[in-house]
């Protein structure tokens, strides 16, 4: 009996070998763009099938691989065996100390759900199906981070399986390097079963987008511009050039506001004062909600990706944006930062001293369209003010932790991976080592 057939005695959760039924399936990332090739698929009963995995792939030479359903996935998986983490899904909330415990397979959405009953929320990002535990992991860019940081300084504690297959609960006290390390430097370092948590309060929340048509792009990159410059930390603001196949593009504005309606509408003054627009779903809303306002797609679906981190919104770089359509891209996105993200983190990533975030997005529907989609990122992404640093979590599958992190965090992840994992049993995303 090999190492991989042998897994099935040394689990209790679902084993995939090649060949099996449903196997391709079960390997594949959420980006269907990307191909992960596996040794094997396991679906782990609970934490204590974590462990009994890992000791065993570590007594075969073999790497593990933790996804909850594939989101960041890189394809870095040869040979590597995939654990899926979706059974790990306890979620207890504990309403008078504002605190989450969250396993690893449970998602944001959840987490909002469970929360919005007692005024609290979690720190979300724009998509509901995305796990905490993987947000987290990678320092995690959220809607309210320019009230509360990165989803990572929120992080209290960690329950992980380590590269000797043992269960251990890592804190600030307890073990203060791997702390660090996974708070926002990626999975490479151990498999976090669940997390504990820092929830906020939220008994209020004005959120919702702004449509418009295309020729109104200036006009709103303008006044987006002049919301943004002095918005409090309670405001969030994200703009979007958007072209979807056999439609006009058209211009948006997503918000959300940790307070009331009028304050807000008063904040988003310079664009309340534009032309009507195409449509405006902007309303007070439960914080289980929030995944509507951008609405994306919560199935797997193929995409090709490029974030930067942009130093500035001048001028020039708003006729940039505006110089010609953005077609083949679906959307062009500009995330307003600043806030509690810029305050001190100690955190792998640090601060975020770029005030906007870019996010560019296409389809490849084919392999022409695949490489106009590239060419398209790279030209605009070249000709706007890029730091050249960007999370963890906005990789692309062809970049690296060198691309997150800056050289001495990147030293100290390296040095803890080789001290930690020095056989290499567990594989992130983005290995600190590759």
């Amino acid at each position: 009996m090999n190492s991989l057939t042998a897994l099935r005695s040394a689990v209790r959760g679902r084993v995939r070998l090649p060949g099996d039924p449903g196997f391709d399936a079960a390997r594949r990332p959420w980006n269907l763009a990307i191909e992960q090739t596996v040794a094997a698929v396991v679906e782990a009963a609970d934490a204590d099938d974590v462990a009994a995995l890992v000791r065993h792939a570590r007594a075969a030479g073999l790497g593990v691989a933790a996804q909850p359903n594939g989101h960041g996935a890189t394809g870095r998986t040869d040979g590597v065996i995939l654990l899926r983490t979706a059974r790990l899904d306890t979620l207890e909330i504990d309403p008078d100390a504002r605190r989450a415990r969250v396993g690893a397979g449970v998602s944001s959405g959840r987490v909002q759900a469970a929360a919005a009953p007692y005024g609290l929320t979690g720190l979300p990002g724009s998509s509901p199906v995305v796990s905490v535990t993987g947000a987290a992991l990678g320092g995690g860019l959220s809607w309210f981070g320019r009230a509360h940081g990165w989803i990572a300084d929120g992080v209290t504690a960690l329950d992980v399986v380590d590269a000797d297959g043992l269960r251990r609960r890592v804190t600030a006290d307890a073990d203060p390097d791997l702390f660090w390390a996974l708070r926002g430097g990626g999975g490479d370092f151990a498999i976090v079963t669940a997390l504990e948590l820092t929830l906020h309060p939220a008994p209020r929340l004005y959120g919702g987008r702004m449509l418009w048509t295309a020729e109104h792009a200036p006009a709103v990159l303008d006044a987006y511009r002049r919301v943004t410059a002095d918005a409090p930390g309670e405001l969030t603001v994200w703009l979007d050039l958007l072209h979807f196949p056999g439609s006009d593009p058209m211009v948006a504005v997503d918000v959300t506001h940790l307070g009331g309606a009028d304050e807000a509408r008063d904040l988003l003054g310079p664009l309340e004062r534009l032309p009507r627009p195409l449509s405006d779903s902007r309303r007070v809303m439960p914080v289980s909600e929030i995944g509507s306002i951008t609405a994306e797609p919560t199935d797997p679906g193929p995409g090709l990706s490029r974030a930067e981190l942009l130093t500035g919104l001048d001028d020039a770089a708003a006729e940039t944006l505006l110089a010609e359509p953005i077609a083949p891209l679906l959307s062009a996105q500009i995330r307003h930062l600043g806030g509690a993200f810029a305050q001190p983190s100690d955190s792998p990533h640090g601060p975020l001293a770029e005030p906007y975030a870019l996010y560019l997005f296409g389809i490849p529907a084919d392999p022409a369209t695949a490489e106009a989609v590239t060419v398209r990122q790279r030209a605009l992404a070249e000709a706007l003010p890029a730091s050249g640093r960007k999370p963890l979590t906005f990789l692309g599958p062809r970049e690296t932790a060198a691309d997150a992190f800056a050289p001495a965090a990147l030293e100290r992840l390296r040095e803890i991976k080789r001290r930690r994992d020095p056989h290499g049993v567990i594989r992130g995303n983005f290995p600190v080592l590759g």
